[in-house]
């Protein structure tokens, strides 16, 4: 299988703060690859780096074959890069921002009105071409940056928390173009939210500027030393405080209606959970095991770090 990316030791420092700790990734064409994290963890600086908008401190990187530094004019013409931000005119349209980025892409006349008609198609944005881009809501932005991006047909995309800020819908159909594009397309996309991580082929769980694991998803949750207990109770907030000091527990976490506990022997320590809580007055509606997701082993390996 083809490489379309590789860093060595990659390291980005702003006077003498570590924002990237020599990232070493490997990432094959074809595929979704997902940078996972908290704000901070240095995904943004990361794709900066890949991308050539900035230079590594220390370490190299070659994408699509070619390295960051040498290559940086020529890499940009082969790969897209969506920012978090929204970077499109506002004051232009739909219609109008797709014409600009073909300009400045220089994708040929006689390619650009099968092109447009491509990604209009994928975003449904063609009965809005003739409004301004600034009017669109979240979700449309987003989608008019996507097809800006693509209107070159680069072989590499690279997203930086394209779903942040949207609706759960918008992002549901982000992610159906998305799937939609590969395997012509590799894509390396960052994100906070652990559940699209879930999507991707591949995932970096990055922390403080390091990659802590990189594997499919489900791998990764082979990783997890104990086992999880799904509980449901009442006074949620307060029976996680309680459990935290319990001997058995490892680590308690909220987890929608629930609480997610790591524990060593399900069976043995659900027993434990159930009497320390009915002590202290929380009444237990529900203990079982669960499957760990990729939440649980990240939040495991920050607390064994």
């Amino acid at each position: 299988m083809d490489i379309a990316l590789e860093t060595k030791d990659l390291s980005k420092d702003f006077d003498g703060v570590e924002a990237v700790k020599s990232i070493n990734l490997k990432i094959n064409s074809g595929q979704i690859y997902g940078l996972v994290g908290p704000d901070g963890a240095g995904k943004t600086t990361t794709l900066r780096l890949l991308t050539t908008v900035m230079s590594p401190s220390s370490g190299s990187a070659s994408v699509l074959g070619m390295d960051i530094i040498k290559g940086a004019d020529k890499i940009k013409e082969r790969i897209g890069y969506m920012s978090q931000q929204f970077s499109l005119y506002g004051d232009l349209t739909v219609e109008e921002n797709l014409n600009f980025y073909a300009d400045l892409y220089r994708v040929p006349k006689r390619e650009r009105e099968k092109r447009k008609i491509e990604l209009y198609d994928f975003s449904k944005l063609e009965p809005f071409k003739t409004r301004l881009a600034g009017n669109l809501s979240g979700g449309m932005k987003k989608k008019l940056a996507l097809a800006c991006t693509l209107i070159h047909t680069p072989e590499l995309l690279f997203l930086d928390e394209p779903t942040t800020g949207v609706d759960p819908l918008s992002r549901r159909e982000l992610w159906r173009i998305l799937y939609s594009l590969v395997p012509k397309i590799t894509i390396v996309v960052s994100t906070p939210y652990m559940d699209e991580a879930e999507r991707c082929n591949e995932v970096g769980l990055m922390h403080n500027g390091s990659i802590l694991l990189s594997s499919d998803p489900e791998e990764i949750k082979e990783k997890l030393k104990g086992k999880i207990l799904d509980v449901k109770c009442v006074n949620l907030w307060k029976a996680r405080d309680e459990l935290k000091d319990l001997p058995q527990v490892k680590k308690v976490e909220l987890f929608g209606d629930s609480l997610h506990v790591e524990v060593q022997d399900a069976q043995a320590d659900k027993d434990a959970i159930r009497t320390k809580l009915s002590e202290t007055g929380i009444e237990v509606l529900d203990i079982r095991e669960a499957l760990p997701n990729l939440e649980d082993v990240f939040v495991s390996m920050m607390t064994e770090r």
